[in-house]
């Protein structure tokens, strides 16, 4: 009772102080409008917003607010500007002449240019500190009492973001206040410190936020990229969490970095490293430097923008999910969400202070940069061809959008000439010629940095212990036929109009659609969701002079009778809504090939598909396959949970989807003969990476592990080699691991597409290989996708792993009753960039197994 009334009298008292403050004109604490201390409770996202708004009303000389957007659950995304009350009135000339300064506006700079920095926070949801910290952040630079700040913002425009991934944070937040107790357990046992599945890190569709930097998959990404690329900051600032048992990291970061990293951005991560370093030592706190987070991969908070011309960094605090509000380490320290917040709050600080008081070498080098880039742009190819026919049509449209998207200028070549060009498909330096509608991007230009990251076709990796994948060319990425040439083009401008459906025949016999990119299967699922009957011809045809390869789409009047004149208007309304170019025919006669009323002509079923998630189903792996149907394409697709899959009536669904993951308990003996009973009666089991290898060997599923003595074939070491020679070094055992490692690298895949699962492709497909788990070709079965010989094309891959991705299945499928099974021991949806696997997996899911 006593106890009672103290905190009752405590909590009074606070909310007097509050009201006391806020008639004297006071700018309140993070703790006075809250009601709580920071780092006493997490603070949900609606309450930190309240507290950003709060702070922009009572300093609206000093401070704005812009809403950029929402996420996919519909939290607002916002952005809060600090600048003097001098500079504040004038943030659109300030950012216009940013841009004026890279040569992405015309025009000359206008009045005094401050120096830009961008500070992110909780791009991890459950890296939730640095949410909590930005709050104290913005009151240290808006405290009137802060004259160290207020110098600062003079010559500095300060832009920080909240929260970048609401919809995780909110569901760590909401779990851990229902899991914890009013004070936090700091024992590493108690169940605060356990998250579920899939834990608060991604975003809705359970995207890694902080490796969508580059592809901007994901709305979050899309909308806040949109005004990070209108601004291009000098600086920018990730902030982070690890594990539990880790100090603080900042800058500079470890090796590699990427060779186009400038000398003066490799040496400005150091300046911001010792204005930390000061910070930090100060106050005793550990850190370290150097290590781990690599500048590489360009998707990230810090290399995306050090690729547009800033100096980009991550800072990372240990604690992540599994700390909670305490938790006790192994060396009996106390980690608090206290702690956590301090030293957020000092780093942010700390590169304000650093952009502040360089600002003028940081504004002179951006200059330079953006002048290099246009004038005399880094590396050995000046321009990218990508060319354009029939068959890249859909990809080569994603593309060019994807360039838009970017800032990247590009034109076309307008006229036939012959160029010497590096040809992506096949590795060797040939003579192409150019077709007046290829596309040409010229290196000369203020983004040529970014585009040459973007589009090199072997990224130089000047150390193999990197932190994610190593290649990611966009040629191979969006399937599209390029060149890189080491000679000048200049390209030509004209209007790229998307193609217009106009038909001169008003009631075909057929309409008929090419089958070759994600437009057409977008197209194919919108016919099916209006009920409109669709057929797919199996073999080639020719018809009225045209040719046509198998998959193409035929939609004929007969079986859409009952639609009358609706048909050709829905038909052609969804044919220009997806940019597909349509034919029509008078006839189901062709000159070549099978008729349409042939048995090779399949009528396309509309599926049921469901799709497992759940503990054991990997979080990413399962998102990424969720926001493909929801997003992508469109088509409905029913969410199953591990939890209760076994009471599942399977004969609901067509098409069951098995993402990566751990299957040994929710795929025991009984419910894997479900399973497989589902499959013999007409099912379609899809089994994705780990998830086929845990079908491999399993009764009834031709897939099997490739055994040590296939492995080992290429492996052989003469009898004479140094016998020393293997004895390994302790200090060396990280780097010879890499030995088994494949960190994301292209593999040229050999395909039959003359079966369904490789309809719309080549005789080759480059996919991103990022396990060197392999299988043995399918003796009972049909090897859709395997690796030969010498298919490695970029990345980095061990020694190892290079000999076990030979001669090895990637796609392919098995007859199981009257059923089918889909192995993918790749994954042609990760992260959902890799626009070419996109139609194959459309292939897995609404082709293969249709009788």
């Amino acid at each position: 009772m006593i106890n009672s009334l103290k905190r009752s009298f405590a909590l009074l008292l606070l909310l007097l102080c509050v009201q006391v403050a806020t008639a004297q004109g006071q700018l309140q604490s993070p703790a006075q409008f809250l009601g709580y201390p920071l780092g006493k409770q997490f603070t949900t996202h609606n309450r930190i917003l309240d507290y950003v708004q709060y702070l922009a009303a009572q300093s609206p000389d000093r401070m704005k607010v812009q809403e950029y957007g929402h996420t996919y659950e519909g939290r607002p995304l916002v952005l809060a500007t600090v600048a003097s009350k001098e500079n504040l009135p004038r943030l659109e000339q300030i950012r216009e002449n940013n841009l004026r300064q890279a040569g992405l506006q015309s025009g000359q700079v206008q009045g005094e240019q401050p120096a830009v920095v961008w500070l992110s926070y909780n791009i991890h949801g459950n890296e939730s500190v640095s949410s909590e910290a930005v709050m104290q952040v913005l009151y240290d630079l808006l405290n009137p009492a802060n004259a160290q700040a207020g110098k600062w913002l003079q010559n500095t425009v300060v832009m920080l973001d909240p929260c970048v991934n609401p919809d995780g944070r909110e569901r760590y937040v909401q779990w851990y206040k229902q899991a914890s107790n009013r004070a936090g357990n700091a024992s590493p046992y108690a169940w605060e410190h356990y998250e579920p599945w899939p834990g608060g890190r991604p975003n809705h569709y359970y995207f890694d936020l902080n490796r969508d930097w580059a592809w901007q998959t994901q709305v979050e990404s899309k909308q806040r990229m949109q005004v990070y690329n209108s601004w291009l900051p000098q600086v920018h600032a990730d902030f982070h969490e690890m594990g539990t048992e880790s100090p603080y990291y900042f800058s500079p970061a470890a090796k590699p970095f990427h060779e186009s990293i400038t000398p003066w951005q490799r040496q400005f991560q150091n300046t911001i490293g010792e204005y930390n370093r000061e910070a930090f030592d100060k106050n005793n706190w550990l850190y370290f430097t150097r290590e781990n987070f690599d500048l590489f991969y360009p998707s990230y908070g810090d290399t995306y923008p050090t690729y547009n011309g800033a100096i980009g960094m991550t800072y990372e605090q240990g604690g992540s999910g599994r700390a909670g509000l305490a938790y006790t380490k192994q060396d009996g320290d106390t980690l608090t969400l206290t702690d956590r917040i301090t030293h957020h709050v000092a780093a942010s600080m700390a590169t304000i202070q650093a952009t502040s008081e360089k600002a003028e070498p940081l504004k002179q080098e951006f200059r330079k940069y953006y002048d290099n880039n246009l004038r005399n742009p880094a590396g050995d190819y000046k321009a990218f061809v990508l060319k354009a026919d029939n068959q890249n049509a859909g990809n080569l449209k994603a593309l060019t959008s994807y360039l838009d998207q970017q800032g990247i200028r590009y034109g076309y070549a307008g006229k036939s000439n012959s160029v010497k060009g590096y040809n992506y498909s096949n590795g060797k330096t040939e003579s192409v010629r150019l077709a007046p509608q290829d596309v040409v991007i010229s290196m000369y230009q203020p983004k040529s940095t970014l585009l040459k990251v973007l589009f090199e076709p072997n990224a130089r990796l000047e150390d193999s212990l990197t932190y994610d994948i190593t290649s990611w060319a966009m040629p191979y990425a969006y399937g599209v036929q390029a060149y890189a040439t080491k000679s000048k083009l200049e390209p030509t401008q004209r209007a790229d109009t998307p193609p217009i459906v106009k038909l001169e025949i008003e009631r075909p016999y057929a309409y008929l659609a090419r089958w070759t990119s994600l437009q057409d299967l977008k197209f194919l699922t919108a016919l099916m969701q209006e009920g409109i009957k669709v057929r797919q011809a199996e073999k080639a045809f020719e018809t009225d002079g045209q040719q046509f390869a198998p998959g193409t789409l035929i939609i004929t009047r007969t079986g859409n009778t009952a639609l009358g004149e609706k048909l050709d208007e829905t038909v052609r309304q969804l044919a220009n809504e997806h940019q597909v170019s349509l034919r029509a025919t008078t006839t189901g006669f062709v000159s070549s090939g099978a008729d349409f009323g042939s048995g090779s002509v399949r009528y396309l079923k509309m599926p049921k598909v469901a799709l497992l998630s759940g503990e054991g189903v990997s979080p990413y792996g399962f998102g990424e396959v969720w926001h493909y149907f929801e997003q992508q394409i469109g088509y409905p697709v029913t969410v199953l949970n591990t939890s209760y899959f076994s009471s599942v009536p399977l004969h609901e669904f067509d098409v069951l989807i098995l993402p990566a993951g751990s299957y040994s308990r929710t795929l025991n003996e009984e419910t894997l003969e479900k399973v497989k009973d589902w499959v013999q009666a007409g099912g379609k089991l899809i089994a994705m990476e780990s998830a086929a290898g845990y079908l491999a060997g399993k009764t009834g599923f031709n897939l099997k592990k490739k055994t040590e003595e296939e492995e080992s074939k290429d492996k052989e070491k003469s009898k004479d080699e140094d016998p020393y020679k293997h004895l390994r070094t302790y200090a060396n055992r990280e780097r010879e691991s890499l030995q088994e490692e494949v960190q994301g690298s292209i593999f040229k895949v050999d395909l039959d597409n003359t079966h369904p699962l490789a309809f719309g492709y080549g005789p080759t497909y480059f996919a991103l290989i990022r396990s060197s788990d392999t299988f043995s070709f399918l003796e009972k079965g049909w090897n859709v996708g395997v690796l030969k010989k010498n298919n490695y094309t970029t990345g980095f891959v061990g020694t190892s792993s290079k000999t076990k991705l030979q001669d090895a299945l990637i796609l392919g499928t098995q007859e199981l009753g009257r059923g089918q099974v889909v192995y993918l021991a790749d994954n042609p949806l990760f992260r959902g960039f890799w626009q070419s696997g996109k139609l194959l997996f459309g292939n897995a899911v609404f082709l293969v197994g249709q009788q």
